[in-house]
This record gives C-alpha cells, structure tokens and sequence, in this order.
C-alpha cells in the first residue's frame, strides 16, 4: 500500500503553511491527487521531488550557476519546487 497523507501531514513533514501545500498542488509544482474535494498526497513522490530539487540545486552550484550560499538566501519554500524558468508571477 502507498503512504498516503493528507495536506495537514504534509505540511507538517515539509515546514510549509497547508495554504501553500494546496497552492502548490493546485498549480501543478507538488504531486498530488483530489478525491472529492480533498487532496492526498503520496510520500514517496513527494520523497522523489525533493531529491530531484536537491540535485537541481547541487548541479548549479557545481556548474557556478548559483554562489555556494544561495539556497541559503531569502526564498520563499515553494521556489525549490518551481521548475528553472518559471517565474513567481501568475
């Protein structure tokens, strides 16, 4: 059986508001499903796409398209989800 879980558990494993889980999932940048009016959220592609963001990043620095610190500065939480290219705009 999958590991299943609400947004609620979500964001509490991510550190991200449930507001921004939704804002994600409705967008398309965090992979997820509805029933009904609920979305549900399977672990291990969430689990995926953090290790696919974290090797982006990794990848950057190496290639000295970002300064070391820079995942360190100020971005909000949901820019490590974007894909490179997107902007924050809607």
């Amino acid at each position: 059986m999958e590991n299943i879980v609400t947004a609620k558990e979500l964001a509490g494993c991510l550190k991200l508001t449930e507001a921004t889980i939704y804002k994600l999932a409705s967008r398309g940048e965090l992979p997820g499903f509805k029933i009904g009016d609920s979305w549900r959220f399977d672990m291990d592609e969430i689990l995926k796409l953090i290790q696919e963001v974290r090797k982006r990043t990794r990848n950057r620095k190496e290639s000295g398209f970002l300064p070391p610190d820079a995942s360190r500065e100020s971005h909000s939480p949901e820019d490590s989800f974007k894909e490179p290219g997107r902007s924050g705009g809607q």
